[in-house]
């Protein structure tokens, strides 16, 4: 039997193929796998700043969830020793000092055991975006590419929740939703860990992700 691809399908095939070929370490194909059905992981980076050009990651954290379950069991958890210094503000927000991150990984061998920790499993998080640009700045100079799984924004989630919730002239009127993560946490009536720790920050964000994928109903 014969079968067709869409244009789009046609696309990203071509497209995963082209990553593959160039892929710079190609013990790490598996991650252009289909992920294991209903499997994600969870993850945060602890960096020295919020430059995502100049600034390095100091501690990773990562859970695993399988159905609505998280796997706190499976968890991955590493600090990450940066080129520079860690600076006093820094400091005061995530609590790892100079001496701490001393003793983490180098870049490099955290971006590998992290990336087999994931698997081809889906990325899921709060500001995604930011933690998956201090990723693929140290993965680069590993792969000649970032990471490919599919990523998932749980503040963009719940902005779709509330927006639901809405009634129809105020959909119409560009509703401003509070996406702060403790607003979120509160407003869905779930448990708060101390914040700007990695490993923490990866369990809150599983937690909103499997409560939110429940109130939608999927």
């Amino acid at each position: 039997m014969i079968s067709f691809l869409s244009p789009l399908q046609w696309w990203r095939s071509l497209k995963r193929e082209w990553l593959i070929y160039h892929l710079g370490l190609p013990e790490f194909r598996f991650m252009f796998d289909a992920p294991p059905p209903n499997e994600w992981v969870s993850l945060d980076c602890e960096t020295t700043g919020l430059n995502v050009s100049s600034d390095e990651i100091i501690s990773i954290g990562a859970v695993r969830i399988v159905g609505n379950k998280i796997m706190t069991s499976e968890r991955f958890e590493v600090l990450v020793r940066p080129e520079r210094g860690v600076s006093a503000d820094s400091v005061r927000i995530h609590r790892l000092r100079g001496q701490d991150v001393a003793q983490g990984l180098p870049a490099d061998e955290a971006m590998k055991q992290l990336m087999r920790f994931i698997g081809s499993r889906p990325l899921v998080g709060y500001f995604l975006e930011f933690d998956v640009a201090m990723l693929n700045r140290a993965i680069w100079p590993l792969l000649g590419q970032g990471l490919p799984q599919h990523k998932i924004e749980v503040s963009a989630m719940y902005y779709d929740h509330k927006f639901r919730q809405m009634l129809p002239y105020e959909q119409q009127t560009n509703p401003n939703i509070d996406l702060r993560f403790a607003t979120l946490m509160s407003d869905l009536d779930l448990p708060v860990r101390e914040a700007h720790d990695a490993l923490n920050d990866a369990v809150m964000a599983a937690m909103a992700f499997i409560k939110l994928r429940q109130l939608r109903g999927g």
